[in-house]
């Protein structure tokens, strides 16, 4: 491979981990502000590949949703979303077949995907919902195969990976219209968008690295795993928070719940994954005590989190990784300030849409901290 294509590659995988990051922003975005049903079909919004404009189109479409009437302010929200994931597909398709080059039965496989994942989207247009799942599931499965069938370094799999997590994406999308913000599917749609993230975002710190490991950081490695691993926890039951809309059911109080250190809560119908299908969940339907328990458990991870991290911030720092230990802690203290705020000033959305890009952030942080303590190869070097 040119030393140009080599640049290449290693810039469009940075393009696409920041531009997934700044779609995990949007997508808060869309979210917090109550747009996720303001195009009740998908993916199409008002059966228009952009959204209605004109006052007919506006007409044709309450009369063809009379359940969800027309808003200019949200509908276009949604779509750019949608518009912005499916532009990020096109750059990480691109990736994965450049990531693949060498091996043919992988690039067959990741041109078959696209493939199957656009007729699969062709079929459901035309209600065929079954051969659609059947392809879009063909989409996700080869590219899957093929990141495991690579022998190659990691950058390499998780660049080919990353295609199959973005079509699952994009079935979760799929769905969190057709099951009308079903919470399980609006916190999978979530985790589906950091789980892009951060296979991007780690795919271009191992084509960028520079420098070997130190193999005295070697023993911090498995402390760092079990830091993205608590985090991911953390992010999910943000996700539930969010998708159960319990964001602010302790009211405006921190560290209390409604004024009480022990507020009447219900654990067990507040963490029911699976409730029935036909439900419009826009707005949530759990009562209060249930969202109490949610936010309290929230809290709760976050405090474990942040003992955790903290104290992972500090071993890194004295055992003479300092500037991973510094920034893993500067991260971790402005997102635990975003979190304090949102409760305190009643979810800005500004501040609720921060939040969920320092969760991001901070995976970034604790992925780039992984990678300067693996030992150190060329990935890109490796394509020539």
């Amino acid at each position: 491979m040119s030393l140009r294509l080599r640049k290449f590659l290693r810039y469009l995988a940075v393009l696409a981990a920041v531009f997934a990051f700044g779609l995990v922003m949007f997508g808060a975005f869309v979210r917090l502000s109550n747009a996720g049903l303001s195009c009740p079909d998908w993916p199409t919004c008002y059966g228009k590949a952009t959204w209605p404009e004109h006052a007919q189109a506006v007409a044709q479409a309450n009369a063809a949703f009379p359940d969800r009437p027309y808003e200019a302010d949200k509908a276009w929200r949604e779509q750019v979303h949608r518009m912005l994931a499916g532009t990020l597909g096109v750059l990480v398709l691109v990736l994965a077949l450049l990531a693949a080059r060498r091996d043919r039965i992988t690039v067959l496989g990741i041109i078959l995907s696209a493939i199957f994942a656009t007729v699969g989207v062709t079929l459901y247009l035309h209600g065929e919902r079954d051969w659609s799942s059947g392809l879009a599931l063909l989409a996700i499965l080869l590219p899957t195969s093929g990141a495991l069938w690579l022998r190659e370094h990691a950058a390499l799999k998780m660049s080919v990976l990353a295609l199959a997590a973005i079509i699952f994406q994009a079935m979760l999308g799929m769905w969190t219209v057709t099951l009308l913000l079903k919470p399980i599917v609006v916190m999978g749609h979530l985790l589906g968008g950091m789980t892009t993230f951060g296979l991007l975002a780690y795919a271009a710190l191992r084509y960028n690295r520079v420098g070997a490991a130190d193999n005295r950081f070697a023993p911090l490695r498995k402390a760092v795993v079990i830091g993205i691993v608590l985090l991911a926890c953390q992010i999910a039951l943000g996700g539930w928070t969010s998708a159960n809309y319990a964001a602010l059911a302790c009211g405006t109080d921190f560290p209390t719940c409604l004024g009480q250190w022990a507020p009447p809560t219900d654990f067990h119908q507040g963490f029911v994954l699976w409730r029935e299908i036909g439900v419009n969940y826009e707005g949530g339907v759990l009562d209060m005590a249930a969202r109490s328990s949610i936010q309290i458990a929230h809290r709760i991870g976050a405090l474990v989190v942040f003992c955790y991290l903290g104290w992972l911030s500090y071993r890194l720092a004295r055992e003479g990784f300092r500037f991973g230990g510094v920034a893993l802690g500067v991260v971790l203290v402005i997102q635990v300030l975003l979190g304090i705020s949102n409760v305190h000033f009643g979810l800005p959305l500004p501040v609720a849409t921060l939040h969920n890009g320092g969760a991001a952030l901070l995976l970034f942080t604790l992925l780039a901290i992984f990678s300067r303590l693996q030992p150190w190869r060329s990935d890109v070097a490796s394509l020539a």
